[in-house]
């Protein structure tokens, strides 16, 4: 398998520190807010790295942090007059459940920085101890001109390093950063360094340290994010593991896309953040999951409706086949199909082949079954291909019956559960111009009936476009 190294710059070999292992750490989410589109896409991308490695028989550890202590959840503690601990609780829960219905898989470990403070106060200490720090007045400082190798992860130059980082009089450089903020308001807590809290940076260095961390050059296989954490998150992550521990923190490194909206990358202080909440109540969780992953992990994501309907329909013809293949049971997937879909995705996650290859099978499986609809073993075949891709792309999990009536409440499968049993009645008193006009009634609701050989059975049409809520669409 090969991997687009952010910091080389180029495709590389993956080769694991321990064979047939693999140790990947992802920044997760600072839990004041609920997720975004750009949580999402993140999430989406590295879940898919996960599932194609173990697809290929490799063991994963996949660990996915909280930031639960920080700036903006202060700011929103005071704002709501919740405590620390209900506050993060609440949107931790709620992330959780946003990654669920986006059929993310959930992490080996979910380390949160309040939980993790022991292990930040020694790697602090020993930033100390090695004169890789400072202390002044507010806090403790990582100190930049100490460490010959910073920058060399992002490859930022210098003066574009300053103007990215926080201006602050009496640090010794504009790039050092600060390892531990003194505070006397709550929250704070007990540290050598005086009552305060971590900065951003540490946290993650000491979770992998604590958590994932194997012996030589590299403390773990990869670390992956969102593109706007490379500089200067990864990069003052790396700085700190390398000065304390003499290691390297990650032998890769990889970066998903930005997410834009109408071409503007997204951002809460453009007043163009889409929460995941919000698209989830016109679209299920798997059609935007469809969405997002149709896209290579490395390119910027435009989010556009259009599109997604586009990704939907594409999504659709998955389950027209499954549910062509409905009272059948599975054999083994079938090598050839396994085979081009994971030399795609063992190329990068080239997710464009992968989804070409499935494009094709089911073109095939669809034309197959023309011929020989009775085909027994085509049909175990054809299931077997898709229930794989449930576990390799995290798509096609729905019952496809249910899948068409997504987004239809019970009053609603009430409502055309009678219209049906009306036109049937319809239809067999030979008034074919009521049971027309039953239909067409349904179908301007936008749920259509088709008469199969099993009876009259119903789906519902495209659902409603998105529409803006002070959430942000």
């Amino acid at each position: 398998m090969v991997i687009y190294d952010s910091t080389q710059k180029t495709k590389v070999p993956f080769e694991p520190i321990v064979p047939n292992k693999a140790s990947i750490y992802v920044c997760g989410p600072t839990v004041y807010d609920d997720a975004h589109l750009g949580h999402a896409r993140s999430a989406i991308a590295f879940d898919l790295l996960r599932r194609t490695l173990e697809a290929k028989g490799i063991d994963v550890t996949f660990v996915k942090n909280f930031t639960d202590i920080d700036d903006k959840i202060i700011a929103k503690m005071h704002q709501t007059g919740q405590t620390l601990e209900a506050l993060t609780e609440y949107y931790i829960e709620r992330y959780k459940a946003d990654m669920q219905a986006l059929h993310v898989k959930d992490a080996t470990l979910e380390p949160r920085a309040t939980q993790s403070l022991p292990s930040i106060v020694r790697l602090i200490q020993t930033l100390l101890d090695k004169n890789m720090a400072y202390t002044l007045e507010d806090g403790v400082y990582f100190d930049t001109t100490k460490d010959t190798a910073y920058l060399s992860l992002s490859h930022q130059h210098i003066e574009e390093a300053k103007a990215r980082v926080e201006e602050k009089s009496t640090k010794r450089n504009p790039k050092d950063f600060a390892l531990w903020k003194r505070a006397d308001q709550d929250p704070v807590f007990d540290s050598p360094f005086g009552k305060g809290r971590p900065g951003w940076h540490i946290e993650c260095s000491a979770m992998i340290q604590e958590h994932l961390a194997h012996e030589g050059a590299y403390q773990i296989d990869i670390h992956a994010g969102g593109a706007d954490l490379f500089f200067p998150h990864h990069e003052n992550e790396a700085a700190q593991t390398r000065c304390a521990s003499g290691q390297h923190l990650a032998k890769y490194w990889m970066h998903n896309g930005f997410v834009t909206i109408k071409g503007e990358k997204m951002s809460k202080s453009l007043g163009n953040s889409f929460f995941v909440k919000d698209a989830l109540h016109v679209y299920d969780g798997e059609v935007l999951r469809f969405y997002l992953l149709s896209t290579h992990y490395r390119a910027d994501f435009n989010f556009n409706e259009e599109d997604l309907r586009a990704s939907k329909r594409r999504l659709d013809k998955v389950y027209r086949l499954k549910k062509r293949l409905l009272d059948t049971q599975n054999t083994q997937v079938e090598a050839a199909f396994k085979e081009k879909v994971l030399e795609a995705l063992s190329d990068d996650l080239n997710i464009s082949k992968a989804l070409a290859a499935i494009d094709e099978m089911i073109l095939q499986g669809n034309d197959a079954l023309d011929k020989t609809p009775k085909d027994k073993a085509l049909k175990q075949r054809l299931l077997a291909n898709l229930q794989w891709i449930e576990e390799v792309l995290g798509i096609g999990l729905h019952d496809p019956v249910a899948y068409f009536q997504l987004g239809v409440n019970d009053a609603q499968k009430e409502h055309i559960a009678t219209q049906i049993a009306l036109r049937q009645d319809a239809k067999k008193a030979k008034d074919f111009t009521k049971a027309d006009a039953i239909r067409d009634a349904l179908a301007s609701k936008g749920f259509y009936l088709m008469d199969t050989p099993q009876g009259t059975q119903w789906e519902q049409g495209e659902p409603l476009a998105l529409k803006s809520t002070q959430s942000g669409f």
